[in-house]
């Protein structure tokens, strides 16, 4: 029943009766050229307009902004009552246009003032503009036909605004009480016809015009239920400028418009054609222009206003100059019909005229500080001018922003290949009304459905998986998120896994992301966990679809079931490698300790190795030994004794080069013999000589 609402249909009842021919009280200067008047010339005495002419003018700019914004499916229906109703125009679409309505009035006619006022009433309008609403507008048959068996959800609803002087608040009441029984009447009549169509809704908007300086006996009322099917608000107004603002408000009120002033437009001076100075311009459009600043709250930057005494708000954007390159291209979120609230001041019509041409203006919001933000843009296209609305956050058509200017703040490690590889898989397509799925289903269903099968497990860091880093994973990944398997797919996976277990097998490194990790990052062993319990988490989401996805979870489970011996080999592995990182994190801290059990563990080898050589232990009982004589064999060379305290690693590796070295080859006859590693050169020329040698190497004579 929400097809059509109250703004559908509209019907003006004016009234024409002779007391709206009275005076409206507000004068009109028609002497304007009081500066050239020559001598003796009588000036022309003030006019005032008649309430009649004040009331056909203001509802005349209601339909002019009305037509404007929406040229399509707001309707008008315009009658004139007085002895009798007057229709000037229909439902049609070809008579909305105000050209209809004021070649109609024209022939209508000012009110006679001489009629008898007994035989004129507002009532005869009222009537005739509820039999009205009953009549089936062109685009309510057009739905009507379409939904032919559910037609009533085609809702029939409507706004009647009267524009009259009544006599008094009573007098209101009965007008009030005469629509509601019209409309009773009305429906009992469509309901057996099929050319009209019942009243759901009737909104009355009882707008009493008065002379200036007259009291009236007509009080303002707000928007109040009568009944389920009629509502009425009544408005007293004085004729004249307070009309014509009343009515503007109106309008805005009753089709979601809003006003936005355009400020600072040079213009040039008609007397001063050298000078130029700054106007405003008053335009009216759909509420959705505003629809950022209402989000954002940021009213009171785009500079509202309030005017005429409170009654009417207005947002203000400032003029900029504009560019001369009128191809280039704004990003644009909305484009709304525009319409002049004064179209006939000089302002409008060179800013109207400005825009026909071909030309495009940009509007800022006005601000005290910062840089200016572009927020609209003024255009035409067709011969009718929009107010565009400009995306002030960054476009898409620029070059898209650093992944760490995303949502992820910090995070730039995203799949982006990934993601690109995923958007492809998942593009849609045109299909055939002819290509008919065997399961029943829509192509949109299928579509939802593929993209919920993808995305169940779809990491998006590359921190975050193991699997997707992993080319051999790779067959695997992309078959079982297939809504079925066959036995050949099923062999795939299974031999995936396979060669996944023979990759552990063999000790191969994992694709392991290090980053925000310190040091060498999670053993051997433990990656493999990590990538078999994210592989069983991704198989797991699709083991339900069918019996072959469950197959290979279970074969994934039966290969991480290890043997025995495999689980013991496993851990005595692990095992090493704590002992061996325990050792690397105390550090220096037992070096000393270290570096005495590797000279023990050295010292036993070279035991092993030589068992014949001898080797005197120090012993705290055990006297100071000799200096003796060293052998002349290799093999007799003692091994270096073990250092009292703790041995460096140099002389652990000096002695164990020198041990090693000396198998190679036959040692020196002179260090072999020496003393105190020195040894007495030419010792025959000092025997010869009758020269005694001592054992330190120095001769005696």
């Amino acid at each position: 029943m929400k097809m059509f609402s109250v703004s559908h249909k509209t019907v003006f009842v004016v009234d024409h009766c002779p007391y709206m021919a009275e005076s409206s009280r507000q004068q009109v200067e028609c002497d304007v050229l009081t500066k050239s008047r020559a001598q003796g010339v009588i000036p022309l005495a003030p006019v005032s307009k008649s309430l009649w002419t004040c009331a056909v003018e203001c509802s005349m700019e209601y339909c002019r902004i009305l037509y404007d914004v929406y040229p399509l499916h707001k309707l008008i229906n315009y009658l004139v009552s007085d002895s009798e109703f007057h229709i000037l125009n229909s439902w049609r679409q070809e008579d909305q246009s105000t050209h209809e309505l004021m070649s109609a009035l024209a022939a209508v006619g000012p009110p006679n003032p001489r009629e008898d006022p007994e035989c004129c009433s507002i009532l005869h309008g009222l009537v005739a503009a509820v039999e009205s609403l009953c009549k089936i507008t062109e685009l309510q048959h057009e739905r009507r036909t379409s939904l032919m068996d559910t037609a009533e959800r085609v809702a029939n609803r409507g706004r009647i605004i009267c524009l009259t002087n009544a006599k008094s608040d009573t007098h209101v009441r009965m007008l009030e009480d005469c629509i509601q029984e019209t409309i009773l009447e009305q429906n009992k009549m469509a309901a057996g016809s099929d050319r009209l169509m019942a009243i759901q809704q009737c909104d009355l908007v009882l707008v009493h015009i008065h002379p200036q300086g007259e009291d009236t006996l007509v009080s303002d009322r707000p928007k109040k239920q009568i009944s389920p099917l009629l509502t009425s608000e009544v408005h007293s107004v004085r004729a004249g400028r307070h009309l014509s603002t009343k009515l503007n408000i109106l309008v805005q009120q009753h089709f979601d418009l809003a006003s936005t002033t355009i400020t600072n437009i040079p213009m040039k001076e008609e007397q001063h054609a050298n000078t130029s100075a700054n106007y405003d311009v008053e335009l009216l459009h759909h509420r959705d222009a505003h629809l950022e600043f209402f989000k954002s709250g940021d009213l009171h930057m785009a500079g509202t206003s309030t005017r005429e005494n409170g009654l009417k708000e207005t947002i203000t954007l400032k003029w900029c100059t504009p560019r001369t390159n009128s191809i280039e291209l704004h990003y644009c979120t909305g484009a709304y019909r525009i319409s002049p609230t004064d179209v006939n001041s000089r302002p409008s019509s060179c800013l109207t005229n400005f825009l026909l041409n071909g030309r495009s203006v940009l509007l800022e919001q006005p601000r005290k500080s910062g840089s200016k933000v572009i927020s609209h843009m003024l255009s035409s296209h067709g011969g009718e001018i929009f107010l565009h609305v400009l995306n002030s956050n960054r476009s898409t058509l620029e070059d898209p922003p650093s992944i760490s200017e995303g949502c992820g703040g910090r995070v730039t490690d995203y799949r982006i290949t990934d993601f690109g590889e995923f958007m492809r898989e998942n593009r849609l397509t045109p299909v055939s009304e002819s290509s008919h799925d065997p399961s029943g289903k829509l192509p949109v269903e299928r579509a939802k459905a593929q993209l919920e099968r993808h995305t169940r497990y779809w990491p998006m860091i590359i921190s975050q998986t193991t699997i997707f880093n992993m080319q051999a994973v790779v067959p695997l990944a992309n078959l079982i998120v297939k809504e079925t398997l066959s036995e050949e797919d099923v062999l795939t996976c299974q031999k995936t896994v396979y060669n996944l277990v023979d990759m552990e097998r063999k000790n191969d490194p994992l694709p392991i992301s290090t980053v925000g990790s310190r040091g060498k990052g999670p053993k051997r062993d433990e990656q493999y966990r990590t990538m078999w319990n994210e592989l069983e988490t991704l198989v797991k989401t699709h083991a339900g679809a069918t019996d072959r996805h469950q197959r290979v979870l279970d074969c994934i489970v039966a290969c991480r079931s290890k043997p025995p011996e495999e689980e013991e080999r496993k851990k005595r592995g692990r095992k090493r490698e704590e002992r061996e990182d325990r050792t690397e994190k105390n550090g220096t801290k037992d070096t000393d300790d270290k570096s005495w059990q590797e000279s023990e563990r050295l010292k036993g080898l070279l035991e092993k190795e030589e068992p014949e050589s001898e080797v005197i232990k120090d012993s705290p009982d055990s006297p100071e030994p000799l200096n003796k004589k060293p052998r002349l064999c290799t093999e007799e060379v003692q091994p270096p004794e073990r250092a009292k305290g703790p041995v460096s690693l140099l002389t652990m590796w000096s002695n164990r080069i020198t041990v090693a070295n000396s198998r190679k080859h036959q040692e020196f006859v002179g260090r072999v013999s020496s003393v105190n590693n020195k040894f007495e050169l030419y010792q025959q020329l000092k025997d010869e000589n009758g020269m005694d040698v001592h054992e330190n190497g120095k001769a005696s004579r």
